[in-house]
């Protein structure tokens, strides 16, 4: 948990789950949501931002049909219809048990097989008007060029050939047949039982469908000797190739949401950090 969650969430939560005693609510936070939290009982998302309220009556019907489409994990699924409170729209959604395995540990290849097995089993026309598009979150079909045109130039000039180089290997990969992508694999927002045994996944926000070697790539929180592990050779280079873009296109993402230049600035820098930091993965001619 973050925190306690402040009167205004609280208000707005007490609207998503009238009836429900908040007493022991903390707070946890997204790119796109304030999340209140009522362990063992629900969860209720909260839109920060207009863009991100406008969305959610998507997102959630997301996770309705992905409830009933068969996955070997839980999802969270909606509680409530979205409700609106001073211009926020929030939804109440079920608790999923478990928790997150910390960085460079758990995730078994077998349990990482049979997760990216299942998401590439899921019918894509099934959810086709509840997905995003590949690259939403960083600017859609402009991806390559703000990647090119507006992130590159601001990478410090011993990185700008290094970057640029990264993101033009992505755009020149060949086509593959979409999948169901996730899009956030990782971190807190999979959880393990004690066992090691993977029973629920959080946080479709990005949900698209692309290519699942970025799937994969994610799976990296576990260490690539995992991920190595887990996938073929071709969908691993693939996976390698889209890792070494994912802290730059986070500046992206900062430009799209009007961020102040010195935020900006403060973010090229840990991405700048973060080429240089060793990640356990190089291309093959590195």
């Amino acid at each position: 948990m973050d925190g306690t969650p402040s009167v205004e969430l609280l208000d707005i939560a007490a609207a998503a789950l009238p009836g429900i005693s908040l007493d022991r609510a903390g707070l946890a936070g997204g790119q796109f949501h304030e999340v209140v939290l009522l362990p063992g009982t629900a969860v209720v998302r909260i839109a920060r931002t207009p863009a991100a309220s406008a969305a959610l009556p998507r997102r959630v019907e997301l996770l309705r049909r992905l409830a009933a489409a068969g996955l070997p994990f839980a999802v969270p699924e909606p509680l409530s219809p979205v409700v609106t409170v001073g211009g926020r729209a929030a939804v109440a959604l079920t608790w999923l048990d478990g928790a997150p395995a910390a960085k460079g540990e758990g995730g078994e290849p077998t349990q990482l097989a049979a997760l990216l097995e299942a998401m590439r089993g899921v019918d894509l026309t099934a959810l086709a008007d509840v997905l995003g598009r590949p690259h939403e979150f960083a600017g859609g079909d402009r991806w390559g060029q703000l990647m090119l045109e507006e992130v590159v130039p601001r990478i410090p000039e011993e990185w700008r050939a290094e970057a640029r180089r990264r993101v033009q290997a992505a755009l020149d990969l060949p086509p593959v047949t979409p999948s169901l992508v996730h899009g956030d694999l990782g971190g807190g927002n999979m959880h393990w039982d004690p066992s090691g045994r993977l029973i629920g996944v959080l946080d479709w926000d990005l949900a698209q469908p692309f290519d699942p070697a970025v799937d994969a790539a994610c799976l990296a929180w576990h260490g690539w000797d995992r991920v190595r592990d887990t996938v073929d050779a071709r969908t691993l280079d693939r996976a390698g190739t889209w890792y070494l873009t994912f802290g730059l296109e986070q500046i992206t993402v900062q430009l799209l949401d009007g961020a102040p230049e010195e935020a900006v600035a403060a973010r090229v820098q840990r991405a700048t950090a973060w080429m240089a930091g060793n990640h356990g993965w190089r291309p093959p001619h590195h």
